[in-house]
Order: structure tokens, then C-alpha cells, then sequence
């Protein structure tokens, strides 16, 4: 449950972030690559219950943040969950290789979806975010690929 706990917090201290440090957008669209190493976590110890744990995070955005931001996080969330749900119950691959070809699809689309909803949508941005949520599933797909060499 502490993953839960922990990509609930991170959702909602990025939504924060976004919500009360403007100009400063760009620090948060590198941090917002921390939310998707806690979501891959959390997916792992609940599995799609990962869903609710978003909804938690947005109600709790909703009342913390700017409601705006929570709903452009929760709408970002939904398609890159869809498509997490995709690649996730099609591929019979091991669940490294799948963390990083689920975010390569989701990560783009969740960035765009996002950062339109919010009126953000710039190059600069755009290519923070991918690049911050892109490093992070290179850092979990690395390290899952090193414990199964380990084992």
C-alpha cells in the first residue's frame, strides 16, 4: 500500500506545483516524471485498481489545487491508462520490456492531452515532460532487468 500512498502524494504534488507555482511550469514538467515511476509501482501492487488510487488523487487535487489542473490530470491519466490497459494485457512480454513500451505510447499522449487541457502546450514543455516521464521508465525498465539477472 505504500506505493498507493505514494502515487496518490505525487499526483497530487505535481497538480499542486502546477496549480500555485506558475511560471515555473517547467520545473514541474521535469518533476511530473516522478508520478509515472510511483504509477508503474502502484500498477504493479494493485493492478488496474491503480484507477481508483487516480480518482483519490484527483478528488483530493480537486480541493488542493486548482480543480482546472485536476481535471486536466485526470483526463491525461485516462487516455494513458487506456493505453497502459492496451499494451499491458495484449504483449506477453516480461514487465520491463512493457513498462517501457507502455510508456513510449502512454507518455506522449498523456503529455499532449495535459498540457492542452491547461493552454501549456509548448515545445519546450512538451519535450520536458516526455523526456522526465521517459527517463523514469528507463530507470524502472533498467532496474527490473537488472533484479531479473539477479535472480
Amino acid at each position: 500500500m505504500k506505493y498507493v500512498a505514494l502515487y496518490i502524494f505525487s499526483v497530487v504534488l505535481v497538480n499542486y506545483g502546477f496549480s500555485s507555482f506558475p511560471g515555473y511550469e517547467w520545473f514541474w514538467s521535469i518533476v511530473v516524471g516522478t508520478v509515472f515511476i510511483t504509477r508503474d509501482f502502484c500498477q504493479r501492487a494493485i493492478g488496474h485498481w491503480c484507477v481508483a488510487a487516480m480518482a483519490v488523487a484527483g478528488v483530493l487535487s480537486y480541493f488542493m489545487a486548482d480543480p482546472y489542473v485536476a481535471i486536466a490530470s485526470v483526463a491525461a491519466f485516462a487516455v494513458a491508462e487506456v493505453a497502459d490497459w492496451v499494451v499491458y494485457s495484449l504483449l506477453k512480454r516480461p514487465l520491463a520490456d512493457r513498462i517501457l513500451i507502455s510508456s513510449a505510447i502512454a507518455t506522449p499522449l498523456d503529455t499532449v492531452v495535459f498540457l492542452s487541457i491547461l493552454g501549456l502546450l509548448t515545445p519546450s514543455l512538451i519535450g520536458l515532460q516526455i523526456a522526465s516521464k521517459m527517463l523514469a521508465a528507463v530507470v524502472i525498465w533498467a532496474m527490473l532487468r537488472f533484479m531479473v539477472k539477479e535472480s
